[in-house]
């Protein structure tokens, strides 16, 4: 089996950090520090269209914080 057809058959989950940043992992390791398991598990390509839905402002939770207070 080649590179691609294996990992057609990973399953990944996708995590969320505090910044409110997304990403893929494997479900099979250990969570990585820092970040939590948003519920969403799938191939790759179904967690990645899942994040590009979900995840419509790019800019981390505290930028958006500090430019929602400087516009007040």
């Amino acid at each position: 089996m080649n590179k691609l057809g294996a990992e057609a058959t990973l399953t990944y989950r996708v995590v969320v950090n505090d910044e409110e940043q997304y990403s893929i992992w494997l479900a099979e390791r250990d969570m990585p520090l820092g970040w939590r398991d948003v519920g969403k598990t799938g191939t790759k390509e179904e967690c990645l269209g899942y994040i590009d839905e979900v995840w419509t402002d790019m800019r981390p939770l505290s930028l958006r914080q500090k430019m929602a207070e400087a516009g007040k």
